[in-house]
């Protein structure tokens, strides 16, 4: 496995959720990571991008509770959720770019409900 995304569950809303993805170095050293979210019935979209050298793109609806971070020397990616939102539910993937090449990890579950 090349991209291991970890850290999903159940949270009741207003609730915190730190998402994990561990890449192997030749797909995280060079790479824009992304988080990338898929709700029920809906199609994938961009939740955050961090570059290189740490700048930041966060959809519209996260910003403001949603951080996206990275380790290099850990070949680690991290998304912490805050203030979460029932319309946060979704199947979280992270993916690598580099090269003009995508790589996707599988995903992982967030649900958010009382």
């Amino acid at each position: 496995v090349q991209l291991q995304a970890s850290g999903g569950g159940l949270v009741q809303p207003g609730g915190s959720l730190r998402l994990s993805c561990t890449a192997s170095r030749s797909l995280f050293s060079a790479a824009v990571m992304g988080w990338y979210r898929q709700g029920p019935g809906k199609q994938r979209e961009l939740v955050a991008l961090i570059t290189t050298g740490g700048g930041t793109y966060y959809t519209d609806s996260v910003k403001g509770r949603f951080t996206i971070s990275r380790d290099n020397a850990k070949n680690t990616v991290w998304l912490q959720m805050n203030s979460l939102k029932t319309e946060d539910t979704a199947v979280y993937y992270c993916k690598s770019s580099q090269g003009g090449y995508d790589y996707w990890g599988q995903g992982t579950l967030v649900t958010v409900s009382s």
